[in-house]
């Protein structure tokens, strides 16, 4: 059977015993049918993974004892902040697990003049419960042992100045990713699928945001922080 990964927000230790989180030990005796002597990862976003063993599965309940202790070491060391325009349904879901899967450190959702999707009160916080899910499930299959940051949705015209190097895609730009100068940590604006209007422009450049070709055609929202990540990761990352 496949040594499958799961996420389980708990203290872990070699030689310990411990009940998995009620969700990991359905996901695991219930729908993958694990049974007892089998072997398991799991992760707690210390950034190790631990091998274990399953002793009992009683119930609602499944035991596994820790038997190592494993460092990955294969996060990216380039920090990367997607403030992606919010976008609707399955879009959003789309972008927040690949990026996850291409190593971002955070991901920041945000609302744009353009914005169509109206969100607030309880509807936002269940929409972040659900992306976190998203990110996690990403992490579980992508062997990332650290769970990137999900920070709490931003207006775009409540933006301040910005400490770390921000670019947003703008075809007529001038400057392309190899001109680009900065540290380890930079904020990437994805617009929504509007696109961003010329008061968000603005407001971006206001905050300190410099516009950055991709190419010469308008790519969807699915497409450019994706793309955009790509090439970041491949010239100042580890892809």
């Amino acid at each position: 059977m496949r040594n499958h990964r799961f996420f389980a927000s708990i203290y872990l230790a070699v030689n310990s015993s411990t009940f998995l989180p009620a969700d990991a030990a359905h996901h695991c005796a219930h729908v993958l049918r694990y049974k007892v002597g089998d072997y398991l990862t799991l992760f707690n976003g210390d950034g190790f993974d631990y091998l274990a063993t399953i002793n009992l599965i009683e119930k609602k309940q499944c035991q596994v004892k820790i038997t190592k202790k494993i460092s990955l070491n294969n996060e990216s060391p380039l920090k990367i902040n997607l403030i992606q325009g919010i976008a609707r349904g399955d879009k959003m879901d789309l972008i927040i697990q690949k990026a996850i899967e291409l190593g971002v450190s955070e991901i920041t959702p945000f609302f744009t003049e353009r914005c169509n999707v109206k969100l607030d009160g309880k509807r936002l916080e269940k929409k972040l419960s659900h992306w976190k899910k998203i990110i996690i499930s990403a992490c579980e299959q992508s062997g990332r042992a650290i769970i990137p940051k999900l920070n709490e949705a931003i207006q775009i015209m409540k933006l301040a100045d910005m400490e770390n190097t921000s670019i947003y895609l703008e075809p007529k730009a001038k400057q392309t990713f190899p001109d680009l100068k900065f540290d380890n940590s930079i904020n990437l604006f994805i617009g929504p699928e509007g696109g961003f209007s010329e008061k968000d422009l603005t407001q971006l450049v206001n905050c300190g945001a410099k516009g950055i070709k991709l190419g010469p055609r308008i790519l969807r929202t699915e497409t450019a922080g994706l793309s955009a990540i790509s090439i970041l990761q491949s010239q100042f990352g580890d892809l």
